[in-house]
C-alpha cells in the first residue's frame, strides 16, 4: 500500500470495528480529501460517521473535544498543518487539559490528523513543518510515521489512545513509496522509535520525510567506510529517550535531520536528552541538518530550503573529523 491507501484503510477498520469512531473535517466526505485519503468512508459508513464541516478549524476542532468528552472517539482532519493555527487556542487550552482540569474525570481520546511538510510544490502556508509548537503541549502526543506500514499501525494506536493525538503526515511520502501493510487490526506503539540501518560510527536521528533522505546519506557514506544507525523516532512526543541513549553511547556521534525551523525545533529537545544522558560518551558535537528560520519559501525555492542528502553526508563527514 502506499501511505495514502494505508490511514484510509486504517480508518476504514476502525469505524467498522468501532461504532464510537468519527470522521469530520473539511471536503472529506463527498470529497474523499483534498489529498483523497477518505475517499470513499462516508459512501460506506454514511454523513452521520463521516462528517463534511464547515471551514472553521476552530469550529469542528472544538467539536471535536466535546465529542471525544462524550465518549466518541472523533478523528478530524485538518486539510494541511499550516490550517492548524485557528484551532490552537481549542487544542491547548481545552484537548491537553480537560483531563487534568477534570482530575481524570474526563478524557479527549481524540486524533487530529494533518498532512504537513514542504516538497510537493503546494502554495505558502500549505507546507509548514510546525511540530514543536506542539510537542511543547503537555497532554497531547504526536506521532509522525514514514512507512505505510507504521501509518496505519499508529494511526490505530492513536485513536485508541485515551488522550489527544496530532498525527502528522508527510505530504512527500503519500505516495511516493509502497510498503507491505497488514490487513486488519494492528497497532505500532507510541512513543518508540525504529532502528532502520545499524552502523557503528555514527548516530543519525530522524522523522517523517526526511527519513528516505537520511537513509539514503547513510547509504552512500557506507560505501565510504562510514556506517550509521539511522533511527526514525516515529514519535515526537513522547520521544523515545532510551533508543536515542543507547545509540548515541554506542557511536559517540550524532546528526539530527528534520526539515522545521532550526531554532525552537524538537532537534533541541533531542540535543538536550544526548546532554542529560550521553554527555561523556560524546566524541564530537552533534550536528544538525535542518530548515532555515524563514517562513517555506513559495515552491520554486523548496529545494534550496529543504534538507537533502548531500547536506546530511557533509554533517556526517563534520562529526566523523572532529
Amino acid at each position: 500500500m502506499t501511505m495514502v491507501q494505508a490511514i484510509n484503510d486504517a480508518m476504514d477498520v476502525m469505524l467498522r470495528e468501532h461504532s464510537e469512531v468519527l470522521l469530520l473535517g473539511e471536503d472529506i466526505g463527498k470529497n474523499g480529501g483534498v489529498f483523497r485519503v477518505t475517499d470513499g468512508l462516508q459512501e460506506k459508513y454514511g454523513e452521520m460517521r463521516v462528517m463534511d464541516t464547515p471551514l472553521s478549524e476552530a469550529g469542528f476542532i472544538g467539536a471535536a473535544i466535546g465529542m471525544a468528552a462524550a465518549g466518541f472517539k472523533p478523528v478530524a482532519e485538518i486539510q494541511f498543518l499550516g490550517f492548524i493555527y485557528p484551532a490552537y487556542e481549542q487544542i491547548m487550552t481545552h484537548a491537553s487539559r480537560l483531563r487534568m482540569r477534570t482530575y481524570g474525570h474526563f478524557t479527549v481520546p481524540m486524533v487530529i490528523r494533518a498532512p504537513y511538510g514542504a516538497g510537493v510544490r503546494a502554495p505558502e502556508i500549505h507546507c509548514d513543518s510546525t511540530e514543536a509548537i506542539f510537542t511543547h503541549m503537555p497532554g497531547i502526543k504526536v506521532v509522525c510515521p514514514s512507512t505505510a506500514h507504521d501509518a496505519k499501525g499508529l494511526l490505530i494506536a492513536s485513536i485508541l489512545d485515551p488522550d489527544p493525538v496530532l498525527f502528522l503526515e508527510p505530504m512527500r511520502l503519500y505516495r511516493s513509496v509502497k510498503d507491505k501493510v497488514p490487513e486488519g487490526v494492528y497497532s505500532v506503539e507510541i512513543g518508540k522509535g525504529n532502528l532502520l540501518l545499524e552502523g557503528e560510527d555514527v548516530t543519525v536521528l530522524c522523522w517523517g520525510a526526511m527519513v528516505p533522505i537520511a537513509k539514503k546519506a547513510a547509504e552512500t557514506m557506507a560505501g565510504k567506510g562510514v556506517s550509521c544507525d539511522v533511527i526514525d523516532l516515529r514519535t515526537l512526543y513522547p520521544l523515545d529517550k532510551d533508543i536515542i541513549a543507547e545509540s548515541v553511547q554506542k557511536t559517540g556521534r550524532t546528526v539530527i535531520v528534520h526539515e522545521a525551523h532550526a531554532t525552537g525545533g524538537v532537534g533541541n529537545d533531542i540535543l538536550a536528552i544526548i546532554n542529560d544522558t550521553s554527555f561523556l560518551y560524546q566524541k564530537a558535537p552533534a550536528e544538525r541538518v535542518t530548515g532555515f528560520d524563514t517562513p517555506v519559501p513559495y515552491f520554486g525555492f523548496e529545494d534550496h530550503y529543504l534538507p537533502t542528502s548531500k547536506r546530511v553526508e557533509a554533517a556526517i563527514e563534520k562529526v566523523m573529523r572532529f
